[in-house]
């Protein structure tokens, strides 16, 4: 399991089983997501990760072990009301506006936030100006925004994000790691379900690769990387200094330029989470 130490927090779970018949989707996992932590779930389909989802929202029951969220046992009440969900291929009705659907989710999870918590929402995913504007209407990077929104009303302290960037452009991917990051200022903690390694990468704090219903890898995206060496480019071309770390490099530089190489570049490459995320579900070269 991840050790947190007194962070409080929002999602703990501890040796978690479920088995489909003979299937087991989950061997055992145990994780635990900080309070305004951005936790990355990754793994290959099949992996277990949606069933860990879905028994996190009180959707499916485990077979043994715990989760629970912000404190409060995964499916019970004060579970529910403190975390927000977003699905992957979620469907809005396309007649409403947007203030009129989060209006129906603010009934639907007894919010009292009236109009002033639907407004601070759409300015807070950049959608105040299309308040009005039917969600037929809208692109889907609009879409994925006011999907954002209405997993945030009723201020949940957990957010269970499934593929939130998956189907934008760059553009879209870029301000919904923003929202992201806005949030955890806030303090709200993400789960973000995805198979966007670079996304993963660049957003968040933490990250845990399941495969085979396990978690076979977890730690910060720089923990997961590896050195790889030091490369430098001199005038007669490029050497690869491979057992060299970072701390090395500055001598190498001395010993070719004493050497009479003309030293153009330097660079200490480490391997990306994607590198880390193939070896681990036992798929790298």
């Amino acid at each position: 399991m991840l050790e947190l130490g007194r962070v409080p927090l929002a999602l703990s779970v501890t040796d978690l089983r479920k088995a489909y018949g003979r299937t087991e989707a989950l061997r055992g996992v145990g994780l635990e997501v900080g309070e305004g932590e951005l936790f990355g779930l990754l793994g290959p389909n099949g992996a277990g990760k949606s069933t860990l989802v879905k028994i996190a929202c009180g959707l499916v029951r485990p077979t043994s072990g715990t989760a629970r969220v912000a404190g409060a046992a995964a499916g019970s009440l004060e579970a529910q009301r403190a975390l927000g969900y977003l699905a992957e291929m979620f469907r809005f009705p396309e007649w409403l506006n947007a203030d009129e659907l989060l209006a129906v989710h603010q009934r639907l999870t007894e919010s009292a936030g009236g109009a002033a918590e639907r407004a601070e929402l759409l300015e807070l995913v950049g959608l105040t100006e299309a308040s009005a504007r039917p969600v037929g209407q809208m692109s889907k990077g609009m879409q994925q925004r006011l999907g954002i929104a209405q997993a945030m009303v009723g201020s949940p302290r957990l957010l269970l994000l499934d593929e939130p960037t998956s189907a934008l452009d760059p553009a879209g991917r870029r301000t919904v790691r923003r929202l992201l990051e806005e949030l955890r200022s806030r303090g709200v903690a993400v789960l973000l379900n995805s198979h966007l390694l670079s996304e993963v990468e660049l957003v968040c704090d933490r990250v845990a690769i399941i495969a085979r219903g396990e978690v076979v890898a977890a730690g910060t995206p720089a923990e997961l990387s590896k050195p790889g060496g030091v490369e430098v480019e001199t005038a007669n071309g490029r050497r690869l200094f491979a057992a060299a770390a970072r701390d090395d490099a500055p001598r190498i530089v001395r010993e070719l330029v004493a050497a009479g190489e003309e030293v153009y570049r330097v660079q200490v490459l480490t391997s990306s989470l994607e590198d880390a995320y193939l070896e681990a579900v036992g798929e790298s070269r």
